[in-house]
């Protein structure tokens, strides 16, 4: 199962400790200037809406990674809204004060995550350095943990964190004076409410970024988070659903954090119930016209997915352009250079070719939701 890595500053321990005992943790989120979402809240959502039950929660705080947890679901989510409204720029004081869900909280506390203990969360956090010269290291995400309020870890990364926390934690598996305490009134207490009306999904981001004259949004970042929830909830044409989706994942060579390049959207499928990868993911975003310059910026991403996750198997790769439109130049650039030649197997070596990318134009639909069509 996948992870959450949320960092706490230091001097704001308390809020983890209480968070653990509540089973919920909320980031807050300010009121914008100009009543618009910049692209780090936009990043922020993008965060909770391919949040999934089952998910692990970690917490990092002054060097060191506090767990376990795991992600649940209270009536039909594991993520909320905690006012009506809370999801506009603008939100709506006059509506938290009628009616919000946490306690001990304010109106810049827009919506909340849902948790449990899994085992435990152990008070003795395990040190970062530790984590990262572990011998068995998947760590690409943690890695990159930089000027960040969460990241998400793929599975292979939760659940070797989750080892290395178990094991530092053994002796106090049984302890409780070391462990942090847990209650779990508050969910039971959101259980008893209707949380219909506080529901927290891609149109909360859509409606206030969206340009009704052209039907298009404003704001790269909010395509991107919708996309994240519709791979990872829904069965959607043309990009169906996947297990495992992020975004802004590091897609080159270890160096300084603010010269990586970064892939808008990837993730993974496995075969049918089996915990075996079938399929990888990648998407490269733009709110307006396409260029030959995301033409190139994929390719190199698929390179990169295609040597670091598939084995150099290309056939695992499929890739595609979402825009709001291709001039002819750009579809002549895909169909003539967007090839790669590769083998599979030994004796015999079979030769095969790539070419699983898809130009896909997007625009918004009567409902004010995305509507997805393929060019090619």
């Amino acid at each position: 199962m996948a992870g959450y890595l949320f960092t706490i500053n230091k001097a704001n321990i308390q809020s983890m400790v209480d968070a653990i005992r509540d089973g919920v943790f909320s980031t807050i989120i300010n009121q914008p200037t100009n009543n618009t979402w910049g692209k780090h809240h936009e990043g922020t959502f993008a965060d909770y809406l391919s949040m999934k039950e089952g998910d692990r929660v970690f917490f990092f705080s002054d060097r060191k990674i506090y767990g376990c947890g795991r992600m649940i679901n209270i009536q039909s989510d594991c993520k909320y809204l905690n006012y009506i409204d809370a999801a506009k720029p603008k939100g709506n004081e006059r509506l938290y004060n009628t009616k919000h869900l946490l306690k001990n909280c304010s109106s810049s506390n827009r919506f909340f995550f849902i948790f449990e203990p899994d085992p435990v969360f152990f008070k003795n956090g395990v040190d970062m350095d530790e984590v990262l010269q572990h011998k068995e290291n998947p760590f690409r995400s943690i890695r990159t943990l930089w000027s960040l309020s969460c990241i998400k870890l793929d599975d292979d990364e939760s659940e070797q964190l989750y080892k290395i926390i178990i094991k530092k934690n053994e002796l106090d598996l049984c302890n409780k004076e070391n462990q942090f305490e847990f209650n779990d009134s508050l969910h039971n207490s959101l259980a008893r409410e209707n949380l219909d009306d506080y529901k927290f999904d891609r149109t909360s981001v859509i409606e206030s970024c969206i340009d009704w004259n052209s039907r298009l949004l404003r704001h790269e970042m909010a395509l991107e988070a919708s996309l994240c929830e519709i791979l990872a909830k829904e069965s959607k044409e043309p990009f169906g659903k996947w297990d495992y989706i992020s975004h802004e994942v590091v897609a080159s060579p270890f160096k300084p954090v603010d010269y990586m390049d970064r892939m808008d959207v990837f993730g993974y499928k496995y075969i049918d119930e089996y915990n075996v990868v079938s399929k990888y993911i990648i998407v490269e975003l733009k709110k307006d016209l396409a260029t030959t310059e995301i033409v190139e910026q994929i390719m190199k991403y698929v390179d990169w997915v295609a040597n670091e996750y598939a084995n150099k198997d290309y056939s695992m790769i499929k890739a595609y352009l979402v825009t709001s439109g291709y001039d002819s130049d750009v579809l002549d650039l895909i169909k003539k250079h967007c090839i790669r030649n590769y083998t599979r197997g030994y004796r015999p070596t079979t030769f095969c070719i790539w070419n699983d990318i898809n130009a896909i134009q997007y625009h918004i639909d009567d409902d004010g939701d995305l509507d997805f069509t393929v060019v090619l």
